[in-house]
């Protein structure tokens, strides 16, 4: 994109504004870290995961498009690439996590060794295993990431289809891969915060759910730059409509695996397996699950049910809003109570965290926007798709 463009001066306006509330909340962050490094670690922590889940979802939405060819993914693709550019930016944000594991994970304090079922999964439980595996996980993921960009934008230069067909081959075994390391992180990364529980479907809950706010962050992105060209002479309604039963089709797949957790950890009543919801559902907490309940699902499947939702942007967009609103209360409710258990704490520095580590994501995710052009313009997929009027 040229300085010229509309298009790039609305984004790098958005980049600089992102930046400069990345940097206040950097600087109320370092004040937080000295106040109470322990809640900074925890607060910090949160909002890494919200984040780092934005960058993952990009990646999984774009090897999942790579994979069924759709339309519904060309307008999005690039957007995608972004995210999934950032995440070697995200591998640095994690050392604060690296460098104060034993304050985070009860499993990597001296004390643990007393504890007969930590010691028992001590093969898998301890730091340096855990630094190798992130260090993996970030590896495998900017390989996918960055050999995807890398041969879509040949295809620009070069136009050539074939080029196509050889990401599709990437990216099928590239799910498999992707599904793996990510339940494996997640169960690293949040699971261990509490290493008497146990569940086998955490880590794809956890993956749907960041899948679910990439695609409505980047739907509602998409909508917001349809207003301007070129991305404007492309939009059609059927297009809106496809990315909205996509982000349906997610959201119920989140409420299904959710539930299905919930409901087998509730009926069987064991004591190894029920505190996780018990902490969950008592002291204040019940009302924010209460809140996730309506707002993650039974608002968004009710208006996303209606045909008229999904072809119209504006409201396809407050859809969106919420969904990525109400996906931070639900990685927050599903983070904090394994530090206070059944007392809910909200504290300063769980606002601060956040904005600090969302200003700085979305200031390199615009700047990875920026830095290539906004539509596979040389893609055969993009131009067969009918251009229609679209009433914003």
């Amino acid at each position: 994109m040229t300085p010229s463009n509309p298009l790039a001066a609305r984004i790098g306006q958005w980049q600089r504004h992102s930046l400069i509330a990345g940097v206040a909340g950097v600087v109320l962050a370092v004040v937080a870290f000295l106040l109470d490094r322990e809640q900074f670690l925890r607060s910090y922590l949160f909002a890494y995961l919200y984040w780092t889940g934005m960058a993952l979802g990009c990646l999984a939405i774009l090897l999942m498009h790579h994979v069924v060819g759709g339309k519904w993914g060309m307008l999005i693709r690039r957007l995608c690439e972004a995210g999934a550019r950032t995440l070697p930016f995200m591998a640095i944000l994690l050392v604060p996590i690296l460098l104060g594991v034993s304050t985070l994970y009860p499993w990597a304090r001296p004390q643990a060794a007393s504890d007969a079922n930590i010691h028992s999964k001590a093969l898998y439980l301890n730091v340096p295993f855990f630094i190798a595996r992130a260090i993996f996980y970030f590896a495998v993921w900017f390989l996918y990431s960055y050999l995807l960009s890398k041969w879509s934008a040949e295809q620009d230069r070069t136009g050539d289809e074939r080029l196509i067909g050889r990401m599709r081959a990437f990216s099928a075994p590239g799910l498999v891969v992707f599904t793996l390391t990510t339940t494996f992180a997640f169960i690293d990364w949040i699971m261990s915060l509490e290493p008497h529980w146990f569940s086998t479907i955490y880590g794809a809950m956890f993956m749907v759910g960041e899948m679910l706010e990439s695609f409505a962050f980047v739907i509602a992105l998409m909508i917001v730059l349809s207003k301007v060209p070129p991305i404007r002479d492309f939009v059609t309604p059927q297009h809106i409509h496809d990315l909205g039963n996509m982000m349906f089709a997610f959201m119920v797949l989140w409420a299904y695996l959710s539930f299905s957790q919930f409901l087998i950890i509730w009926s069987g009543n064991l004591p190894e397996e029920i505190p996780w919801y018990l902490s969950r559902l008592r002291g204040g907490w019940g009302w924010v699950a209460l809140t996730i309940v309506i707002f993650h699902f039974a608002v968004p499947f009710g208006l996303l049910l209606f045909r008229a939702t999904k072809r119209r942007e504006d409201r396809l967009l407050r859809v969106c809003l919420l969904m990525i609103v109400i996906r931070m209360a639900d990685v927050y409710w599903i983070t904090e109570p394994a530090f206070f258990g059944q007392h809910i704490r909200v504290h300063w520095t769980d606002f601060v965290t956040p904005l600090a580590i969302g200003g700085l994501w979305l200031s390199v995710f615009f700047w990875q926007l920026k830095a290539r052009p906004i539509l596979p313009m040389r893609d055969s997929r993009l131009h067969g798709a009918p251009r229609e009027t679209v009433a914003f």
